[in-house]
């Protein structure tokens, strides 16, 4: 029984703590806000109990009060619990009002800091907050006051003071902020800056003067997330300008997962710049119970010349069943190896294993074709692969003659959430699995014109099915499908 303060950090995933990801994955109960991000909410446990609290400034629609007895009540019945929230737990987060229930009552509680959005927002805006030849201090102020009032700021002291200032939760109250600094005897060319969705790829600045900026946030139709910073540092904005430099920045990307796991695709996407929108992930289910197919066509092992496989999936759980059943991998021995696509044949290499044969075309009749070639008379293969798998495959061998025995040792079962495509620049898609998983968890008529990076032309068949625009990478490999994409979106082509 422990209650966690995780701080989610101010969106991008990667500035979370490792132990705030700790805690996450060992949570029993996880209550989350609007503002963390999917990318951190993929790690809470399957088995957890998730509670959408959705605090947003001015709108809870699970009133405080609600958050703090949920806490209690939920660590009362022994679990373990996780209160997520954005950014870090004591700046502005409330974080010591709902610790207080917990004190009272005697529960065991820590608080696991995240990256205010008050320092990360500047910092990914180019901006350091505190720099020696102009600002000496920081002050960081919400414009956002209990039960919903205007808080009680000394802007006299403030200006006084000569650092940077950053208030957070300020969006609605930027003419009153940059009007109460005027009004405090600063001066109107003092440089200032907002900086919306901050770390994300989508993230926006406006650099202008206490003057300027509230005309420049209305006529740019401003929105929350985003922090005000006002100081002479933000006149280093574009000089030590990073972020801004990444060469797909604001491109909406969604990429469309077959397997749960990490994408090295969102990942190195997201290293360009990208906004990444994953789709839910199907739950592969492993059909190796005892005395399942796959049992008995390795109790014969040695009647088999190959083993093929047509995911990465496949190869995972093949493996895995052969740890935990304790068979000899020096059985296979004898078997050669034979893969559709590179990520496939990465998985194999893994397991100190070299792929025998994969085809340059990622798709199974291509695969099929090469392996006719290869066998010699007689020779049996075993297919390991998903329930449901295309025929394609199997259709050639059997015309061309080859005996083989086709395993079904895992099926996928699609993620049930819907996907908001919203205003996205494209889709891609790593496999024509991953195209029906997208399908069916999108409204059909928002798929029609989409642009879809495809890493094959069984892929791209796939996907003009459904009525979307099929562009097919170089490559049958993640980073061949990045290039592509970076190509559509600098170039148009």
């Amino acid at each position: 029984m422990r209650v966690t303060l995780v701080g989610a950090g101010p969106g991008d995933a990667g500035l979370l703590t490792l132990r705030g990801a700790q805690r996450i994955k060992n949570a029993d109960v996880v209550l989350y806000d609007r503002f963390v991000s999917d990318e951190i909410l993929a790690m809470i446990p399957e088995t957890a109990e998730k509670i959408d609290v959705g605090k947003n400034a001015g709108n809870h629609p699970v009133p405080q009060e609600e958050i703090n007895r949920l806490l209690l009540e939920k660590a009362m019945q022994g679990f373990d619990v996780v209160r997520l929230k954005g950014g870090d737990p004591f700046v502005f987060g409330r974080g010591g009002e709902e610790l207080e229930l917990l004190a009272e009552s005697g529960v065991p509680f820590e608080v696991t800091p995240g990256v205010t959005s008050a320092i990360a927002g500047a910092a990914y805006a180019g901006i350091p907050v505190t720099h020696r030849d102009y600002a000496s201090s920081l002050h960081i102020v919400t414009a956002h006051g209990k039960n919903d009032r205007q808080p009680d700021i000394n802007f006299d002291a403030l200006v006084r003071a000569g650092g940077t200032l950053v208030f957070m939760m300020g969006v609605s109250a930027v003419d009153q902020i940059c009007g109460e600094c005027l009004g405090a005897g600063m001066m109107r060319d003092t440089p200032a800056a907002i900086v919306e969705n901050a770390t994300l790829g989508v993230q926006r600045k406006l650099i202008g003067t206490v003057e300027t900026l509230p005309d420049m946030a209305r006529e740019n139709a401003v929105s929350s997330p985003a922090v005000i910073i006002i100081g002479k540092v933000c006149g280093l904005a574009e000089r030590y300008d990073w972020f801004g430099k990444k060469p797909l920045l604001g491109n909406r990307i969604i990429v469309c997962r077959a397997k749960p796991g990490t994408s090295k695709l969102s990942e190195g996407l997201r290293e360009l710049g990208c906004y990444v929108v994953e789709t839910p992930t199907p739950m592969i289910t492993s059909l190796t119970a005892t005395g399942c197919l796959l049992d008995k066509a390795l109790e014969s092992i040695d009647d088999y010349a190959w083993l093929v496989f047509t995911s990465g999936a496949g190869v995972n759980v093949f493996f895995d069943h052969l740890i935990r059943t304790g068979f000899d991998i020096r059985e296979l021995r004898h078997v050669k190896v034979a893969c559709v696509g590179a990520e496939t044949e990465k998985e194999v290499n893994k397991r100190g294993i070299k792929v025998f044969y994969r085809p340059d075309e990622y798709n199974g009749i291509a695969l099929a074709r090469g392996l006719i070639g290869l066998s010699g008379t007689g020779e049996r293969m075993l297919i390991a692969r998903a329930k449901d798998g295309s025929a394609d495959m199997t259709k050639s061998l059997s015309e061309a003659g080859i005996p083989f025995e086709d395993v079904a040792i895992y099926e996928k079962t699609p993620g049930m959430e819907k996907v908001e495509i919203g205003d996205v620049d494209m889709a891609a898609f790593t496999s024509s699995s991953a195209v029906e998983v997208f399908a069916k968890s999108t409204a059909s008529s928002e798929l029609v014109g989409i642009k879809a990076v495809c890493i094959g032309e069984r892929t791209a068949a796939a996907v003009r099915s459904y009525g979307m625009t099929p562009f097919i990478s170089g490559e049958a490999t993640v980073e061949s499908m990045i290039i592509k994409i970076k190509e559509l979106c600098i170039y148009g082509k």
